[in-house]
């Protein structure tokens, strides 16, 4: 049974209730980018002199290092696309072969014989081929005004976007042939590269959000209440003990 307006209040949530909702305050038509099709590249990438293959490159070996000792961790990972070029396929032109172009960049940090820990600064540039993606081409040709500047300029409603998680999956500490300590990384990354067309779409809807609540403020406590209000600890720790007998018990024959 739904409930009614009155006993509903609008805001972003779990839908933990299916079909307990209120019908909808009105029909509103947005514009907004949707996706048409998408796909996901997956890479494991270690370092291989010359040319880049699938699951090597030549940019994850660092500049020559002064003593160090031991790999810690990558961050700061960002991705910057650089170009897109899309072909129609002959049989279909609404699916087109992709090709993207985009650098991934990270901070690589490691340990020198000094016990300082030292970074090292890494740029992948990497080319990604999509041999068949749905990217339909708009029939509108879209024109946006700047309210600021009052200028006009034409927009590219077809939209690649591209979309990443990356993590640095080992370092590897070693001697190049100038006999030079450098640090060469095994990069694994998730790439989903999506096709985006900006359209209007007609969705039901609850009127504007409502105003959020105040955020909430750090208040000092005083360590001695914070303390009182502890459960006790466990002053030993738990047994590892087997149970005596199985879950199941036999029948007697």
């Amino acid at each position: 049974m739904s409930i009614t307006h009155n006993d509903f209040i609008a805001r972003p949530g779990v839908v933990n209730k299916q079909g307990h909702l209120p019908d909808p305050a009105e029909l509103v038509c947005v514009e907004i980018p949707k996706v048409f099709d998408q796909c996901l590249i997956k890479r494991c990438l270690v370092y291989g002199c010359g040319k880049d293959t699938i699951d090597t490159d030549e940019e994850l070996r660092s500049d020559p290092l002064d003593d160090p000792k031991i790999f810690t961790c990558c961050r700061n990972f960002k991705l910057k696309l650089i170009s897109v070029e899309k072909f129609p396929l002959k049989k279909n032109p609404s699916y087109k072969k992709i090709i993207v172009c985009f650098i991934i960049s990270f901070y690589a940090d490691y340990i020198d014989c000094n016990g300082e820990t030292r970074c090292e600064f890494y740029e992948i540039n990497r080319t990604e081929v999509i041999s068949k993606l749905y990217c339909p081409d708009s029939i509108a040709q879209i024109s946006t005004t700047s309210v600021s500047t009052g200028k006009s300029s034409d927009f590219d409603s077809e939209i690649i976007k591209l979309e990443l998680v990356a993590e640095c999956l080992d370092g590897n500490i070693c001697k190049n042939n100038d006999d030079e300590s450098v640090l060469d990384i095994t990069l694994g990354f998730h790439l989903i590269v999506k096709c985006e067309l900006l359209v209007q779409l007609l969705i039901p809807a609850y009127g504007y959000c409502p105003v959020p609540c105040e955020c909430e403020e750090d208040i000092e406590e005083d360590a001695c209440c914070r303390f009182d209000r502890e459960p006790v600890p466990k002053f030993f720790p738990d047994q590892k003990l087997k149970p005596l007998f199985d879950d199941e018990c036999e029948d007697d024959e």
